[in-house]
């Protein structure tokens, strides 16, 4: 997934549902529609036979007839899951502003309708130009000395974006029940290292892209046209040592190798130009005695750079990051120059409307503010009851697929029944709301906006450190159109924005319900079995569990999908990451066999009554694939194969298919049918 909560970076370790872009998915401008009821016939393309492909049998009308729109760059259920849910939110963010001045001062509904108002009122952000801007500049501007860098970049209000390194506290992963400070490698502006690092065609277009954006970035600081391509190069080249030195998006999934905890005074030693003694004390860390660093290899070049870099060129990249990092609240000019860059990445032909950037800019800011009355109109005590019967149903399930394994030992299988048990379970919305109380926002600016509650979510995870772990926290507001599992947490949530149709509807046969959120569900638990998941403990604690004969046949049987993801290819000379997609293809598997069991004990699945021509088993997984059906531009497939650890929405569909004899049985697949594979090219797991 994936994301600026700390329960959403790298020192985490969050598997969410989605990857880049969908926990705050791009909506079309569209009308938007009623909510479809169960599995849509008229979506099935009967002209595909669905043994061979069943992604396009089960979808590919829809898929024909539901274009990418000109503003995205993929468009699929979840993306149109999505559009009604911002209709309502448009509604209360709209009734919020109305109602803002009139609003008792300081509260929720005056800070919501101000954020949103600031941002919607593109011509005061025009009329200010830089004038907002321009202290932060200033300051920049006036570094001359390493000791005034040091101080800079220890100064958590400085909001130069995101430089260097990443800083941050968050849970220790080998001591769950304590928060810890955490630093990781960060600093760039691209998606992946390799986007600067390869030398294919692509990826020397987008760099090619990528100077010129920075060039027109400086001219419109205010830089002439030399100075600023002198300015682009100098940004790149500081950005392109950042990512020598950055590990691959494969060794981050690592937990172990990311997690190296120093002390204050080795880091000191070892780090002298970061300077951490200072950069504690600013952030109000003083007494932390250790770091967890999650690449010491990255801040090694990040502490030679500070020392031979000239000052000069570093303010250039402070310059870069800043004004990158608030686009949205600077004149039209700056957000068209992102708009052409971001078109090279993600092939969208037309920006967003400013109403739906604004929206997401208030979901992050201001998240659980407003999205206590997005629940009050679109998640009822009855739907949030249903829901935890289906996972009680699922959690069932899955200890009896753990006991009827052939291939574990009793020793961890015991470990695994109790971790699957202590799971915490997380629905709809959180039971304590967050106080922003302290969150200042004014109408007259939305750059300062953005920079308060910038100020303010980082100042609220640090205030963590030394407390007790706050296991009532969230890491996605309710609205999302997405789930998660924290391993350290042991948690499984699931936002009230995806308990709603396609993926769960109260009114629609069982089968769909388990074929969609019932899988979903099964997904998230499985995370907590996958390749990373699965070396946390029962109580989230970063710790092996497993005998070292269990642990070889769970990787020769991971290695074993891995070998199948490789081999798809969703467009000439591309290919999906087997090892960097692991975890989610083991949890689309995990997820979608133990729905089917747990589907399997229902009275509906037990009459074998069929509906619309269709078995319950048939049904099943039609509401599977109908749920990932979706269609993507090639940018951005390109971009999500290098740098998503989610598969293509095809692959979703299939893949897990593809290793399930219940589906051959299902559709009656032949041995000659293309999505059929012998029994010994099978991987099962649970």
């Amino acid at each position: 997934m994936m994301n600026s909560s700390r329960h959403l970076r790298g020192a985490a370790l969050v598997a969410a549902l989605l990857g880049f872009g969908a926990s705050t998915p791009a909506l079309a401008q569209k009308t938007t529609t009623a909510a479809p009821r169960g599995i849509n016939p008229a979506y099935i393309d009967k002209s595909v036979a669905p043994c061979d492909n069943f992604f396009q049998y089960a979808s590919g009308n829809w898929l024909k007839s539901h274009p990418v729109p000109a503003a995205e760059s993929r468009w699929g259920s979840f993306n149109e899951l999505a559009d009604r849910n911002n209709a309502t939110q448009k509604a209360i963010l709209e009734d919020l502003v109305r109602g803002a001045g009139t609003a008792k001062p300081g509260s929720n509904a005056q800070k919501v309708g101000y954020f949103y108002a600031s941002a919607m009122d593109t011509a005061a952000i025009d009329a200010a130009g830089l004038k907002y801007l321009k202290p932060y500049l200033n300051r920049i501007n006036g570094i001359q000395t390493l000791p005034q860098m040091q101080q800079f970049l220890a100064d958590p209000r400085a909001q130069a974006g995101s430089v260097w390194y990443g800083f941050g506290v968050g849970q220790d992963e080998k001591i769950s029940t304590q928060y810890a400070v955490q630093v990781y490698q960060g600093g760039l502006s691209l998606p992946d290292r390799d986007y600067y690092l390869s030398d294919n065609g692509r990826m020397k277009n987008i760099r090619a892209a990528y100077q010129t954006y920075q060039t027109n970035l400086f001219k419109l600081l205010g830089d002439d046209a030399a100075t600023a391509a002198k300015n682009a190069a100098t940004v790149t080249r500081i950005e392109t040592k950042l990512a020598q030195a950055s590990r691959s998006r494969v060794d981050l999934r690592d937990p172990q190798k990311n997690y190296n905890k120093m002390t204050v005074a080795q880091l000191s030693k070892e780090y002298p130009n970061i300077d951490f003694s200072q950069v504690l004390k600013a952030s109000g860390l003083g007494t932390a005695k250790e770091i967890i660093v999650g690449q010491p290899e990255y801040l090694k070049e990040v502490n030679a750079m500070l020392a031979a870099e000239p000052i000069a060129d570093q303010k250039q990249y402070l310059r870069f990051h800043l004004v990158t990092s608030l686009i949205p609240a600077l004149p039209k000019t700056f957000g068209d120059e992102s708009f052409r860059f971001a078109q090279v990445l993600t092939g969208a032909k037309q920006q967003q409307p400013r109403w739906k950037r604004s929206l997401r800019a208030t979901d992050g800011a201001l998240g659980e503010a407003f999205g206590q009355l997005y629940v009050d109109k679109a998640f009822t005590p009855a739907a949030k009851a249903k829901a935890k019967e289906m996972i009680e149903n699922l959690r069932a399930a899955y200890a009896e697929r753990i006991m009827k394994t052939d291939w574990m030992s009793a020793a961890t299988k015991k470990e695994a029944i109790t971790k699957l048990n202590a799971f915490a379970v997380k629905i709809g919305y959180p039971d304590k709301w967050k106080d922003y109380s302290k969150l200042n926002i004014v109408r007259d600016s939305y750059l300062n906006n953005v920079v308060a509650a910038r100020i303010w979510r980082n100042q609220d995870e640090l205030n963590h450190f030394g407390k007790p772990i706050d296991r009532s926290e969230w890491g996605m507001t309710p609205p999302t159109v997405n789930a998660y599992y924290n391993p350290p947490m042991n948690e499984i949530v699931f936002p009230a924005g995806i308990l709603q149709p396609p993926f769960y509807d109260p009114k629609a046969d069982d089968a769909v319900n388990y074929g969609g959120i019932g899988a979903v569900i099964g997904h998230e638990m499985t995370h907590g079995f996958d390749d990373q998941g699965r070396q946390y403990d029962s109580k989230g604690n970063l710790r092996d569990w497993w005998t070292k004969e269990d642990n070889d046949k769970f990787n020769a049987k991971a290695a074993m999908v891995g070998k199948q993801y490789d081999a798809f290819s969703p467009l000439d000379s591309v290919h999906v990451n087997g090892k960097l997609t692991m975890g989610e293809n083991l949890a689309d598997l995990g997820g979608l066999t133990i729905a089917y069991q747990a589907y399997q004990k229902t009275p509906e699945f037990k009459a074998n009554k069929s509906i619309d021509g269709f078995t319950p088993a048939q049904r099943f997984f039609l509401g599977w694939a109908q749920i990932w059906r979706g269609n993507a531009r090639p940018e951005y497939v390109r971009q999500q194969v290098q740098t998503d650890p989610h598969s293509p929405e095809q692959f979703r569909t299939n893949g897990p298919l593809m290793n399930m004899p219940e589906f051959y049985e299902a559709f009656g697949c032949k041995p000659t049918d293309k999505m059929e594979r012998p029994a010994a090219e099978q991987a099962r797991i649970w």
